[in-house]
């Protein structure tokens, strides 16, 4: 059996779902990228999680991620799994309109996405469909915001208490 590399799941990701539901590849770093549609992101990770060869049975990261200045879309959830087997990590990309932050649970797949899907809805407001229990998990439920986002400002500019001299501006 010939050694598996990511070319080769590269590859067999694209043949096997004929491109239609990548939108977009990228190897320049050592773990390469997929962009994925919503609707495609549940049924490729299942393939990669219960394939003979691939087995990629490890999610280290789910996240949320906001472009403000991306229109149409400004949001993006960031999934990146590890197979034991081979030692090889992907990362995939769902990109999110504002107007639409729903994208369905991996809860069924990969129990460790619970918690990671609760963080990326409190801090990013993005909304996990079929979640067993979409709540927020650092900050206070009465919030009203979701404090990762990039529209709002980094200090408030009305302080007079600062002097630039001493924070290098």
């Amino acid at each position: 059996m010939a050694v598996l590399t990511k070319e080769i799941i590269i590859e067999d990701i694209l043949a096997k779902f004929e491109g239609s539901l990548i939108l977009d590849e990228q190897t320049a770093t050592d773990m390469p990228l997929l962009v994925c549609k919503r609707e495609s992101i549940i049924n490729l990770l299942e393939y990669l999680y219960f394939h003979k060869q691939f087995q990629f049975q490890f999610l280290t990261t789910l996240c949320g991620i906001h472009y403000p200045d991306n229109e149409g879309a400004e949001f993006a959830v960031m999934y990146q799994v590890h197979s034991l087997l081979s030692n090889i990590r992907l990362r995939f990309k769902v990109f999110l309109s504002k107007d639409d932050l729903h994208i369905p649970t991996l809860t069924t797949l990969f129990a460790s996405s619970n918690w990671m899907e609760r963080e990326a809805y409190d801090f990013y407001g993005i909304i996990f469909d079929g979640h067993p229990k979409l709540t927020r998990i650092y900050n206070v439920d009465e919030m009203d915001y979701h404090p990762l986002r990039k529209e709002y400002p980094l200090e408030d500019q009305t302080r007079q208490d600062k002097e630039n001299l001493y924070f290098g501006r």
